[in-house]
């Protein structure tokens, strides 16, 4: 006897399979003036066009560096329609789907959590649970709220039990392709408690304040970016009226939230969701961070990629009050993580130095009241984008430490 499997589970197998990314190019163009901009976006009505840098086509704008991804049928026309208006491009990846198996370079250890390597959301929630049971005087695990598709959104706390320190707020992972964030806050919590009591500032730092860390704030976009469509960018929440999924979590926040009218189509990457703080991510920590407010004097912010440290603003080019403090501590800090490779960095408020955004969680941190608010979009500058190798997660981490080391430092002695 055969056996028939119902129609419906069928679809919805074969509907589910992941996304593959054979022979799809990530072109790199920069635009020489106006003309060439709208070229540009003209070819993004008639492609499907992904874009990595800027995030969204209404950003391209003359001399500016615009990356993005073209599918293997459309990039044969995309190049012709580029050499045609001899402008120049690179192709700064051939095969999608190569480089995404490329990316796993680095050894797996059977049985130990490894900080060298990309890891999924399952061992991302083991590896909390082990650094409490490992550390139960220093770091304790909150659970502030939970995710559209019931995931939990898990807070580590490391540093004493004292309401009137001074703490630092931490978020990995908002925008789900970008890998290399979690990795980083994960290697954070390791260093912090492996070097406390050896690492003369780590040890001072922990003494004094504390750091509320969140390994993946994007939990149900980080495991579908694992398990469906590695270039899956938004949070997975269903949209009225469309059958498109999710919204840009980091155009969630309310800070001039429905400023920029691109912001609106659920089927854009950007999509600011339908009202501010629609999302329960982004509730869970709107709501943790107003309930800590007193304590927390820095937030920071991490994304990937292209080398920048920035600060508010980003929905409007007016300079915040502590403008000057904040150039000074970006400049310092962007020279202190180049110490250990020679990484560069630039730095600056956000609408000058990438492109307007609103809707931020840095803007609105900022304007809620913490006055040091910081962006890291970490390595690299476009070679591999989102696709870093896992070979350059720990030298990325190690570099990046040394910064948010100055941070802490610099905050705590500079804020009553």
């Amino acid at each position: 006897m055969r056996f028939i499997l119902p129609v419906g589970l069928i679809a919805t197998t074969l509907a589910i399979a992941p996304v593959r990314f054979d022979r799809e190019k990530v072109f790199r163009v920069k635009p020489q003036d106006e003309k060439q901009a709208n070229i540009i976006k003209d070819l993004a009505k008639t492609n499907e066009l992904d874009f990595w840098y800027p995030d969204a086509i209404h950003y391209v704008a003359a001399n500016m560096t615009v990356d993005f991804r073209v599918s293997e049928k459309e990039s044969q026309s995309i190049q012709s329609a580029l050499d045609q208006n001899k402008m120049h491009y690179e192709i700064l990846i051939h095969d999608l789907q190569e480089e995404i198996e490329k990316q796993f370079d680095v050894k797996d250890i059977p049985g130990r959590h490894s900080y060298a390597k990309y890891n999924n959301w399952e061992k991302i929630v083991a590896w909390t649970e082990k650094m409490v049971a490992k550390h139960p005087e220093m770091v304790s695990r909150i659970k502030i709220g939970s995710t559209v598709e019931d995931n939990p959104l898990y807070v580590l706390k490391i540093g004493k039990e004292d309401k009137r320190r001074k703490s630092v707020f931490m978020d990995c992972g908002i925008h789900a392709r970008e890998w290399v964030s979690p990795a980083f806050c994960q290697w954070f919590v390791y260093q912090a408690t492996k070097t406390y009591g050896k690492n003369k500032i780590m040890t001072k730092l922990l003494d004094q304040m504390n750091f509320y860390v969140l390994p993946v704030f994007n939990v149900d976009g980080y495991i579908w970016s694992w398990t469906k469509n590695r270039m899956w960018r938004k949070n997975r929440s269903k949209n009225q009226n469309s059958k498109c999924i999710g919204t840009d979590l980091n155009r969630n926040f309310n800070a001039l939230w429905n400023s920029f009218p691109d912001t609106n189509n659920p089927c854009k990457e950007t999509y600011r969701g339908p009202a501010p703080e629609s999302e329960k991510e982004t509730k869970a920590v709107t709501d943790f961070i107003r309930s800590h407010l007193k304590s927390i004097k820095v937030y920071i912010t991490f994304h990937s990629y292209s080398q920048m440290l920035l600060f508010p603003y980003g929905y409007t080019s007016k300079l915040p009050p502590n403008h000057k403090d904040l150039a000074k501590v970006a400049k310092i800090t962007t020279d202190v993580l180049s110490t250990q490779y020679e990484t560069r960095y630039i730095y600056g408020p956000i609408q000058s130095t990438i492109y307007p955004v609103s809707g931020s969680s840095v803007d609105w941190a900022y304007d809620l009241g913490i006055k040091y608010t910081f962006a890291f979009e970490l390595r690299d500058k476009g070679k591999f984008g989102f696709l870093l190798p896992e070979s350059q997660i720990k030298p990325t981490c190690k570099e990046t430490m040394l910064a948010v080391k100055f941070i802490a430092k610099y905050v705590l002695k500079h804020t009553s």
